[in-house]
């Protein structure tokens, strides 16, 4: 299963009819040189950021659409200027991550890429933190991609039964091994699997995917969190160069995944 394109097709489930495909979004995009991050400007990020769209909440709530930023750490100091209102979910994000990830934003991809409106961009998630969200550091702009899918969605997208004790670090037929897989069985008996994916395809698309930082987090009812922590993206709808490394490491997607605050309450 193609792991660019299930996470998209989730966050646009339920959104009607767009003009577009969804998976046209992803669809193989070219691998990506790490470079002009030392040379980007602060001011060029800041003016391309404002187009950002925000994503709806969960239970299918709509989020304003405007660009919202957060700092992340517990006690991040407020800047001299006036912050835009930070939504919610990028709010409480931040809040479960140390400070040096830098400014996190709530942001649609969709409408990033795509220019899609806020009612074509419109989704349900299941998790309380799920969504798309821009990291901004040290002059560039990496994205986390959370999404928990329950086992029905799962086996929709997988054509098969879910399996949760699956080792995707084994090769199976043709398909490519994947890159740095770490598989780790939680005292809890869920899975975690880890692995890098340097994004080295060519398609279509105007855009073209940095590195990143694939995971998913298996539970024991077959629902999985999908999450890629990506360095970025350069193209159609860039917010600006990629970052030097995925905003979020091995350790602090562990962190975040494992944690009670992204599962949904009840």
């Amino acid at each position: 299963m193609n792991d660019v394109r299930e996470l998209l097709g989730r966050a646009v489930e339920g959104a009607g009819k767009p003009a577009f495909s969804a998976g046209a979004v992803y669809a193989k995009a070219a691998r990506i040189r790490r470079r002009r991050r030392a040379a980007a400007s602060a001011a060029v990020l800041a003016v391309v950021a404002a187009g950002a769209f925000t994503l709806p909440r969960t239970g299918g709530e709509e989020s304003p659409a405007h660009t919202s930023v957060a700092s992340a750490g517990p006690s991040a100091s407020p800047t001299t200027s006036a912050p835009a209102p930070a939504s919610a979910k990028a709010e409480r994000l931040a809040a479960l991550l140390p400070a040096d990830v830098g400014e996190i934003e709530e942001v649609s991809l969709l409408a990033l890429i795509k220019n899609a409106t806020p009612e074509q961009a419109r989704t349900t998630y299941l998790g309380p933190l799920d969504g798309q969200y821009a990291f901004r550091k040290d002059g560039g702009v990496g994205y986390l991609l959370l999404t928990l899918m329950d086992r029905e969605a799962l086996e929709r997208k997988m054509g098969r039964p879910a399996d949760p004790a699956e080792d995707l670090c084994a090769r199976i037929g043709q398909e490519p091994a994947r890159d740095d897989c770490v598989r780790e069985v939680l005292p809890d008996g869920r899975t975690l699997t880890t692995w890098h994916d340097s994004m080295d395809y060519s398609g279509d698309d105007n855009v073209g995917w940095g590195p990143e930082l694939v995971g998913r987090l298996a539970q024991s009812d077959g629902s999985q969190f999908l999450v890629r922590s990506s360095t970025g993206f350069e193209g159609s709808g860039t917010q600006g160069p990629l970052l030097s490394e995925p905003p979020l490491s091995r350790q602090q997607l562990k962190k975040l995944l494992t944690g009670p605050e992204v599962l949904p309450k009840g």
